[in-house]
């Protein structure tokens, strides 16, 4: 245990901890979202962020741009990037909804049933999109991890004590805290936003009461979607790669960081999301890299031990600005 290497730039290793977790908050998002309405993991989830890391690859690769580009291409790609990754991972987490969870819906098929369906959704998602990769452009896609060449270069705004603060890092961060408001407001409110606040805390009532339930699910996908769009444009910024199967991990650390901050609450999502960031890269400092995500489940568990519901612990139905 090193733990002088922690205290030693404290400051630092709390900021990469921040980024970490701005990803995995954004990502949670999603997961919150669906659960909060649908009572419902949807683990094909992780690969709408992967599409979303691809998505901003490819669009990277057809404008030409990398981090030897002017301001004017770095802006065009970055928004461009931003878009196009938004709107890729919305469809496919829609069209998860429609082709997969939708028929099990009008079945009445029980939770269990629906739980397997979205791990089958996940591997189905996974392969197809492995197999096309390298069918298509051949190896290194397919498998193998891919660099994704960001045309923000890492520059530093501020020296605070030793502390440095690149751009990057305040990008990433208060990216996802704006996309983490913007979402909170909306939710709150707006009209579509007390729709879905209102199937979430009783679907029957609220479909007596005139809501469209099927059109709050969609709204809910598609707005979990997004979310994972932009984490997948962040995650690119600050790590610079993609692979096939890069959901998987930041999939079930998302759903972590969702259930430490109370599954079905958006604003437990950030918290549980910038914890488990922290936590990891403290870990990583004080111990090794290897020992990253099992501190992360440790305090999870402990977490979960004295307070079941979460740090925040309130669901989505009885949200409240």
């Amino acid at each position: 245990m090193d733990f002088n290497a922690l205290f030693g730039d404290l400051g630092g290793h709390t900021l990469d901890g921040l980024t970490k977790g701005s990803v995995y908050a954004l990502v949670a998002l999603g997961y919150t979202m669906v659960y909060g309405v649908l009572r419902l993991i949807n683990f094909a989830h992780s690969e709408v962020f992967m599409v979303g890391t691809w998505t901003v690859l490819g669009v990277y690769t057809v404008l030409g741009a990398d981090d030897t580009s002017g301001m004017g291409m770095v802006i065009f790609a970055t928004l461009a990037a931003l878009v196009a990754a938004v709107v890729a991972s919305a469809s496919v987490a829609l069209a998860v909804e429609r082709i997969a969870y939708k028929p099990l819906r009008k079945k009445n098929a029980p939770p269990l049933i629906f739980l397997i369906t979205a791990i089958g959704c996940s591997l189905v998602l996974v392969e197809i999109f492995g197999h096309v990769l390298r069918f298509f452009f051949g190896p290194p896609f397919g498998r193998a991890p891919v660099n994704v060449p960001s045309p923000i270069q890492t520059v530093v705004l501020l020296d605070v004590g030793g502390v440095r603060i690149t751009n990057v890092q305040v990008f990433i961060v208060v990216g996802a805290i704006l996309m983490m408001v913007a979402l909170d407001q909306f939710v709150n409110k707006s009209r579509l936003g007390r729709g879905v606040r209102a199937v979430a805390q009783d679907a029957d009532t609220a479909a007596l009461m005139g809501v469209n339930q099927d059109r709050v699910i969609m709204l809910v996908f598609v707005l979990g979607g997004a979310m994972a769009g932009v984490a997948a444009l962040l995650y690119t910024i600050a790590f610079d790669l993609t692979k096939f199967d890069i959901g998987f991990i930041i999939g079930i650390k998302a759903f972590t960081a969702a259930v430490l901050g109370g599954i079905g609450n958006l604003r437990g999502a950030l918290v549980g999301g910038l914890l488990l960031g922290i936590v990891e890269v403290y870990a990583s400092t004080v111990f090794n890299s290897s020992w990253a995500d099992v501190t992360a489940f440790i305090v999870l568990v402990l977490v979960l031990m004295f307070k079941p519901t979460g740090l925040l612990g309130e669901s989505l139905g009885k949200a409240r600005a």
